[in-house]
């Protein structure tokens, strides 16, 4: 099978890219030719070095670094996006028997969408956000700090100041779902949900959108270890963007109110916030350093998303290596939580937190919650091999679907697994 992946970056500036780059590889070795098609240019991750992997850089600009008018109506509709992956897409030797779109909304912008529809092959969106349906991109209400309840572009919605920066911003991002409303023109999407919330949510919230809904996990890849020591570490920890939506700032004060130190990976704009508070951080690292640091300082790891999240996958990640994690209810990682037995989910309230924290101090708690999430992971990980082989079984199963059309049959044939299952 011939896949080609879209996204808009080939290294990880985001979860988006991660899971694009890591399913990538993960088809790619699960014998899958690969078609990696990044849309601006940058570093490129060593895992895209496969002799089955094939990258193509559209050269397209970040929106974000063009003049703001240019910005603005490159990211409503960029037709410079649509005729350049066209052009990549008529060049390769074969046409793919499946196209996987992560993400659009730094350059691809919605224009790509009929050039990705009209190919004749499967086109699959994995939703890493809500991009697809909700302007800002979250679903989440940056002027009241609560997640949205209003219909998508509904005049409530319309009205809404929600938008983090302006509402100059928000009447662009108006356009440019209104666009891609326009882009897909009533076709059928099949989308690919990383939780069972996200999906859950976006069932109730796509209006004239036609959705068909599929579930797979994201691919973690974390090799097994022998287990951390968890109750030997001193801090709470955080990794991520450090954002109010993210909930940085609740993990900072009740921390201090728990009596535990807050460490904090990544950066953002409560980085100045959080320093004066006294936490720590340590700014953004790779992969193998957060690991290191993980085992060896982190009590815990905290998830505490104000916006109902998709992931994140630090979550996946701590519970591999037998680390307690505390999750906010709102975040889609926390479906891997057992609450009270690998860690705890709760409101994304600083006293909730803050009670959470305080229970963490008792080091044989700490370490039975551990051992707990180490086991329960490894019983069923969210390994590149088991991610590649759930998108393959998507990728067969909607390119049979014309044929059994064709044929007169309303159902498409089950995989060997579901056949298992109902024997």
């Amino acid at each position: 099978m011939h896949v080609a992946i879209l996204a808009e970056f080939a290294a990880a500036s985001g979860g988006a890219e991660k899971v694009a780059v890591e399913s990538a590889r993960a088809l790619a070795e699960a014998g899958a030719a690969v078609t990696y098609i990044q849309a601006i240019p940058g570093p490129v991750d060593p895992l895209l070095d496969h002799p089955r992997v094939h990258r193509l850089d559209l050269g397209l600009p970040d929106v974000w670094s063009l003049p703001a008018w240019r910005g603005a109506a490159s990211g409503i509709w960029n037709g410079e996006a649509a005729a350049r992956l066209a052009a990549a897409l008529d060049g390769l030797p074969s046409p793919p028997d499946c196209l996987h779109l992560h993400q659009w909304t730094r350059a691809l912008s919605p224009a790509v969408l009929p050039v990705l529809l009209g190919r004749g092959a499967p086109l699959v969106l994995t939703l890493h956000d809500y991009a697809l349906t909700c302007p800002n991109g979250v679903d989440y209400r940056f002027d009241r700090a609560e997640p949205c309840t209003v219909a998508p572009l509904s005049g409530a919605c319309l009205a809404a100041p929600c938008d983090p920066k302006s509402r100059l911003h928000k009447g662009v991002r108006v356009g440019r779902a209104a666009a891609l409303r326009v882009a897909v023109r009533g076709a059928d999407l099949d989308v690919v949900h990383v939780c069972d919330g996200s999906r859950a949510r976006m069932e109730g919230r796509s209006g004239a959108l036609r959705l068909r809904h599929h579930r797979i996990d994201n691919p973690v890849r974390v090799e097994r270890r022998e287990p951390a020591a968890p109750e030997a570490g001193e801090a709470v920890a955080y990794v991520g963007r450090l954002t109010p939506e993210k909930g940085a700032d609740l993990v900072a004060e009740a921390a201090r109110r728990a009596g535990l130190p807050a460490l904090f990976i990544g950066a953002g704009p409560l980085e100045a916030h959080l320093r004066a508070q006294g936490a720590e951080v340590l700014g953004w690292m790779s992969p193998e350093a957060v690991e290191t640091i993980l085992r060896r300082r982190a009590r815990a790891v905290c998830a505490p998303s104000r916006w109902v999240e998709t992931g994140p996958l630090t979550v996946y990640e701590a519970l591999a290596q037998g680390i307690p994690v505390v999750a906010s209810r709102r975040s889609g990682a926390a479906e891997k939580v057992a609450d009270g037995e690998t860690g705890f989910v709760v409101e994304p309230e600083v006293e909730a937190l803050a009670g959470a924290f305080r229970a963490l101090r008792d080091d044989r708690l700490v370490a039975r919650f551990g051992r707990a999430a180490y086991d329960r992971y490894w019983q069923a990980p969210l390994t590149l091999a088991a991610h590649a082989r759930a998108l393959l079984t998507l990728y067969r199963r909607l390119a049979e679907e014309p044929f059994m059309r064709q044929c007169g049959m309303s159902e498409p044939i089950p995989s060997p697994a579901a056949m298992r299952r109902t024997a």
